[in-house]
């Protein structure tokens, strides 16, 4: 690892780049590829951090741009997590969207700690709730 970490907002990612990464931290949408990635460029807004050539890690944004904004996205591979990259993509993201009047997304295990750490709060008494394909998670 070089660990010189740089962060982009543009769209010059590759399919590959995002499988890899994808398969890294066990997300059941790699197993779309060619919709994963469709769906992550053509989000409202995309970030991503690399080292060198390497994607190491990812978030997007799903908004109406004017009020609510949905993050579906994270991911940091897991050999460079605790690094503060996850934080920094979740600054780029939250920047972005500050003023809007909801900034949504859902979390589980670990990753709940993390976004309060953020600055993101449980929502009142809601409780989330999806159509989901796969039956693992």
């Amino acid at each position: 690892m070089s660990m010189t970490i740089t962060f982009s907002e543009t769209r010059d990612i590759e399919a590959a780049q995002v499988v890899v990464l994808y398969k890294v931290n066990r997300w059941s949408s790699v197993r779309k590829p060619q919709l994963l990635y469709q769906a992550l460029i053509n989000s409202h807004y995309l970030v991503s951090a690399w080292d060198g050539k390497r994607l190491v890690g990812i978030g997007n944004a799903i908004s109406d741009g004017h009020l609510v904004v949905y993050y579906p996205h994270l991911l940091v591979d897991p050999d460079y997590q605790g690094l503060g990259i996850g934080t920094e993509l979740v600054n780029m993201l939250t920047k972005k969207y500050e003023g809007f009047h909801m900034q949504v997304l859902v979390a589980d295990n670990e990753a709940i700690s993390f976004y309060e750490k953020c600055g993101f709060v449980k929502a009142g008494n809601t409780q989330a709730m999806w159509i989901y394909e796969v039956n693992e998670h």
